[in-house]
């Protein structure tokens, strides 16, 4: 499936004020230890108006002008170094087959690119990327302001993309919304591979390594985000990646796991018994999200408020945790408060894309944005009950679940992208016992 980024540099170009200069710069190589690198993997907005993957490199987009346009510097074709580090497309390549109306050599930016600029009213450039971009603008314009005195023309204003891009990029084409869909389909079967694994006794990390397997089968080369393997009092901590300790008999396990695939996350999360049988007190919780999960999502269709779901879940979860004992009180005296912050302290969901915490505002004109179709989000309601917390019964303390599932908003409600991810008690329970 082929992204069209030439029509997407097009309808960028037609958002920006006339007599402009777009500028995104490629994500920075990171380094692990001494001379070993990370993975590259290239800047979200870069790689969705480019399609072009490699470091070191800028794109400029011009729109008023008739022959250069789009215009790309990368690096120098390097035999000796492509020998050690892998292939590079030089500038002859990234005309031939990234569409580039000129390329030149990253090395010589500083050189070019004021006279690029010139005449350039406006610069339009991610105030949010850390690349450093912004203090590299300064010296270009600074060097047209240089040359004002034999005619030289530097830009008025500098202006942040982002806002445009992103609202560009929360509204999903067809094509992506495909490449969501396998990276859902990848996912789920990494959950049910590891639902099949799990037994007493195990490390989280080698739960973990299930997932990971399943997504590097797949063709997805990495997880979309660092994977939370949680067992017994572990799944109550929310952002828990250290993934060390050992599942014991009677835990639930909570796995906050999701691939990346061509650039699109996926993101889902399952809590499971490690012995494959819910205690009363498990399904009392899990059957609370459960039901608050499911409710949620009936909020979600174009048109309604985003932060309808988010309410419905804190509705459901109170009446379900005063119906077992663990609040005390008025449900709407207690949701006012806050009260039920200590067991449910996060957000219903996110955006989702080519970031797992994609972009894209989530208020407008300081009110909830309605939903619209094309925006992909995650539902994903938990209930978390720490051993150290007090004045709670010892039977439920170490119980934490979340549910959560990938959506798209369609035309006339939603779909879920992650379907067969076991769900229901009787369907997890099945699973984990084969």
């Amino acid at each position: 499936m082929t992204l069209n980024f030439s029509e997407r540099r097009d309808l960028l170009a037609d958002k920006v004020l006339e007599d402009s200069a777009i500028i995104v710069s490629a994500a920075s190589v990171k380094s692990r230890i001494s001379d070993t690198e990370y993975s590259y993997r290239q800047d979200s907005n870069f790689y969705y108006l480019s399609g072009y993957e490699e470091p070191e490199s800028l794109i400029l987009i011009r729109p008023n002008q008739d022959k250069e346009r789009f215009i790309i510097f990368c690096r120098d074709r390097d035999p000796l170094r492509e020998q050690w580090d892998g292939f590079r497309t030089g500038q002859e390549g990234v005309i031939q087959d990234y569409g580039a109306d000129a390329a030149y050599s990253i090395n010589s930016i500083d050189e070019i690119m004021p006279k690029l600029l010139e005449g350039a009213k406006n610069i339009y450039f991610s105030m949010s990327a850390p690349c450093g971009v912004d203090a590299k603008i300064s010296s270009w314009v600074e060097d047209i302001r240089k040359n004002t005195r034999s005619g030289a023309e530097p830009p008025q204003n500098l202006l942040s993309l982002d806002s445009i891009l992103h609202e560009m990029r929360l509204i999903k084409e067809s094509n992506e919304m495909d490449l969501m869909k396998q990276a859902a389909n990848i996912t789920t079967e990494a959950h049910i591979r590891a639902m099949q694994s799990v037994r007493p006794g195990m490390y989280e990390y080698q739960l973990e390594a299930e997932y990971l397997y399943a997504f590097n089968k797949n063709g997805a080369r990495s997880p979309a985000y660092n994977s939370i393997v949680g067992g017994g009092n572990n799944s109550c901590i929310l952002h828990y990646v250290e993934n060390n300790a050992e599942l014991k008999d009677g835990d639930l396990v909570l796995v906050d796991a999701g691939c990346e695939y061509k650039y699109y996350a996926s993101d889902v999360t399952r809590t499971f018994p490690v012995n494959g049988k819910f205690s009363p007190e498990q399904r009392e919780i899990y059957s609370i999200v459960l039901e608050a999960h499911k409710q949620s999502m009936e909020q979600a269709k174009p048109g309604n408020k985003w932060n309808l779901m988010h309410e419905k879940s804190v509705e459901v979860i109170v009446e379900g945790l005063l119906s077992i004992g663990l609040l005390q009180g008025s449900r709407d005296e207690i949701i006012e408060k806050g009260e039920y912050s200590k067991f449910y302290m996060h957000r219903i969901g996110h955006w989702l894309g080519m970031d797992v915490h994609d972009v894209g505002s989530y208020k407008q004109d300081g009110d909830w944005r309605p939903l619209e179709e094309g925006m992909v989000m995650t539902v994903e309601p938990g209930i978390y009950i720490l051993d150290s917390m007090e004045d709670v019964d010892d039977k439920w303390k170490g119980i934490g679940v979340r549910i959560e599932d990938d959506i798209a908003i369609t035309d006339s409600g939603f779909e879920i992208l992650t379907p067969d991810v076991p769900r229901t008690i009787e369907e997890v329970e099945q699973t984990v016992q084969g």
